[in-house]
């Protein structure tokens, strides 16, 4: 079972979409340790996903759990903060 899901929305393979999906796998590597499901979804190709869940702005990350879900729009650049405003723990104790 995952603890939580993690959806990227991308608008095509503009420099912008490749660096938020770069980021992405970066941050990826430091959650190693959690369970979670990862799904990039690309506005272009499935505009009616973008309007039903009402993507305004990409890249945009979509963090799905149990508590309330959280979406940071950009790039994902700042690893760090990404991780520490989804709240998520890193077993050396940081967020």
């Amino acid at each position: 079972m995952t603890e939580f899901s993690l959806r990227l929305y991308i608008a095509g393979d503009s420099t912008t979409s490749r660096r938020a999906r770069q980021h992405l796998a970066r941050i990826q590597d430091h959650l190693k340790q959690h369970k979670f499901d990862v799904e990039t979804i690309d506005v272009l190709a499935q505009p009616q996903i973008a309007e039903q869940e009402k993507i305004l702005a990409t890249p945009t990350l979509a963090f799905e759990h149990a508590g309330r879900p959280k979406r940071i729009v950009g790039d994902l650049s700042d690893t760090s903060r990404v991780i520490e405003f989804l709240g998520i723990q890193l077993k050396d104790g940081k967020a």
